[in-house]
């Protein structure tokens, strides 16, 4: 199993979870965060803005599914600009469900 954490912008969060639900990837969390990448921000006239909103999705999917839900986050988060985000690929140990204490996904 893989812990997919993708940062998005917050603008795209909705056709992003809607192209992980069409492909059939429901289950996901979804976190307000604040954050820069290498821009380190941006500057509109006088005023930098250092940290930005973003959106941050948590997903844990089994091995063989990585790159299905990489490909559906790029091609739905992608603007072609700055900042639209990263995505982050883990190892998950184990996954225990609270109410059956079932492991796995």
């Amino acid at each position: 199993m893989k812990i997919i954490r993708a940062i998005v912008r917050p603008e795209n969060a909705e056709s992003v979870t809607d192209g992980l639900a069409a492909a059939g990837f429901y289950s996901l969390t979804k976190i307000n965060v604040f954050g820069r990448g290498k821009q380190n921000g941006i500057k509109i006239g006088s005023i930098h803005y250092d940290e930005l909103p973003k959106l941050m999705i948590l997903m844990v999917v089994e091995d063989t599914d990585v790159d299905e839900v990489i490909d559906v986050i790029k091609s739905n988060a992608y603007t072609g600009n700055f900042g639209d985000g990263k995505i982050f690929v883990s190892t998950v140990e184990k996954a225990v469900t609270v109410r059956t204490g079932d492991s796995g996904l």
